[in-house]
């Protein structure tokens, strides 16, 4: 069922929603902004293959749920993910913004996918994960998530060609900035290949190695050896210690624990 009236909403909402994202419009019919949108969202629902259902919440028969999920406001629109909120908006808006929102909050497709491709890599079985990846992004080119794991697995081997799988992924795109962060250090990595080009001081010698830890994967190693760059001459090579650093730390994630680890020794080393 694609678009439906809620009736029981623990069931048609929360227990469907470990199935299949549910999005709810919480509306009443008097309320006239709400007609605007719900067309839209009925046509997006019908375009939308089945990644998702529409259900249709009427505030007035529901009032305990509205109040449960803060509704002050209508119409107001809630993805449901596994039970919960994963995203939200309030307001009629626009078909491509109702659009361009979705595209963001919706669960990834090749969820699953990506999740095999993540534990081949923790494996260390980079051909069957690039295997994977590359279907991911054949189907779905657009899939940034699989295009910064797959550039990922060429950085030791192959620097241009991780450049060039992030190529697509522009200034406004999810995966924006993870694509910049490739982008900086597959450039280091091409600059330490002429290493006579870089200026010979002490901190030479130290940033190379932590670029070479960078290109194995070894972020923990590089971050070690970039720092001790910064601490020896911030400066050094266009600040490229300090650039480099961030970047790893943008491709780690704020919350991962390299990051956690290392966050605070950078900036003891700039301030």
């Amino acid at each position: 069922m694609m678009n439906y009236e809620v009736n029981d909403f623990e069931t048609d909402v929360l227990e469907r929603s470990h199935t299949l994202p549910v999005l709810v419009d919480f509306w009443a019919d008097w309320c006239g902004p709400c007609r605007v949108l719900g067309p839209v969202l009925e046509k997006l629902a019908g375009e939308s293959d089945g990644r998702w259902e529409l259900a249709k919440l009427d505030t007035e028969r529901f009032q305990s749920v509205a109040a449960e999920y803060g509704i002050r406001s209508i119409p107001n629109v809630k993805l449901f993910v596994d039970g919960k909120v994963q995203d939200e908006f309030v307001g009629a808006l626009p078909e491509p913004k109702v659009a361009e929102w979705l595209s963001k909050a919706l669960p990834s497709k090749h969820a699953g996918q990506l999740e095999t491709a993540l534990a081949l890599l923790g494996e260390g079985k980079t051909v069957e994960a690039q295997e994977l990846l590359d279907g991911i992004l054949a189907a779905d080119p657009g899939q940034a998530q699989a295009a910064v794991l797959l550039a990922q697995t060429y950085f030791s081997t192959d620097p241009q060609r991780a450049a060039e799988t992030v190529k697509g992924l522009t200034a406004g795109e999810d995966g924006f900035e993870l694509a910049e962060a490739i982008r900086t250090l597959v450039a280091l990595f091409v600059r330490a290949e002429d290493a006579e080009a870089l200026p010979t001081e002490p901190a030479k010698d130290l940033y190379l190695a932590a670029i070479g830890e960078a290109r194995s994967n070894s972020f923990e190693a590089a971050l070690t050896g970039f720092i001790d760059v910064i601490r020896k001459n911030r400066s050094y090579d266009n600040d490229g210690a300090r650039k480099a650093s961030l970047a790893i730390f943008k491709l780690l994630g704020d919350n991962h624990p390299t990051t956690k680890q290392f966050r605070p020794a950078l900036s003891n080393a700039l301030f």
